[in-house]
């Protein structure tokens, strides 16, 4: 994958750097004076702690939720739960809770069909990578979930269409998406803990991350497919 091909190619990158840094420390600053107390996590533990023991129960419904539904990014939650819970804590509970919609949506595309399908996700998804899943296998499949940044969540419901089981799938969801999800719960963790130049640092390198694997869907699809063809499926 060539990204930094040409000058116009590193002059582009450079300036989504730029932008990414500008809106991270904006984001910081507005926090800051419009919801000051996220920076003060006693506080917000204190205020998530109202649930009691549903507490993990309900950021685990609502990461579950935003896989089927995807109201919010599945990565952003995960930085809510390593602040809120912790590193390990939060990893446990946002993967459970991805684990089960990205099941959920697999079973709910093969249950209803194609037609299910398509009134759930956009029609320039589906057009995309319709068949997808299907040509690449379990292989391309972990290859193409583990870079964030993605339609992982789309990919759920479109790999139900395919001939793949159940177990095959999760077991492709489990190895690809836990690598960003782990990293970003650690991020959420360093925030929680006050380190915040650790924690906006590895933040920015997930959103530069995410912002490669978007503008890279063509390079990653491709990548896939010759992983599917090199490895048995």
């Amino acid at each position: 994958m060539r990204v930094f091909s040409s000058a116009a190619d590193r002059r582009r990158w450079a300036a989504l750097v730029l932008v990414g840094v500008a809106l991270l420390v904006s984001l910081y600053f507005a926090l800051q004076r419009y919801v000051p107390f996220l920076f003060r996590p006693a506080e917000l533990r204190l205020w998530i702690g109202q649930f009691g023991i549903f507490a993990p129960l309900v950021f685990m419904l609502v990461q579950t939720l935003q896989v089927i539904f995807a109201p919010i990014p599945g990565q952003a939650l995960a930085l809510v739960g390593g602040y809120l819970f912790g590193p390990v804590e939060g990893t446990v509970y946002s993967l459970a809770g991805v684990f089960l919609g990205s099941a959920i949506a697999f079973t709910l595309a093969k249950r209803y069909g194609r037609g299910f399908v398509e009134e759930t996700l956009q029609d320039d998804v589906v057009a995309r990578f319709d068949g997808f899943v299907e040509r690449v296998g379990f292989p391309g499949l972990v290859v193409f979930v583990v870079v964030p940044g993605l339609p992982d969540d789309a990919i759920c419901f479109l790999a139900g269409l395919t001939r793949l089981r159940l177990r095959s799938f999760m077991l492709a969801i489990v190895i690809g998406r836990s690598p960003a999800y782990v990293l970003t719960v650690y991020a959420g963790g360093e925030l929680g803990s006050g380190r915040f130049v650790e924690g906006l640092a590895l933040v920015a390198f997930l959103i530069l991350l995410s912002v490669l694997g978007y503008y890279k869907q063509d390079a990653i699809r491709s990548a896939a497919r010759r992983v599917a063809v090199w490895l048995p499926r």
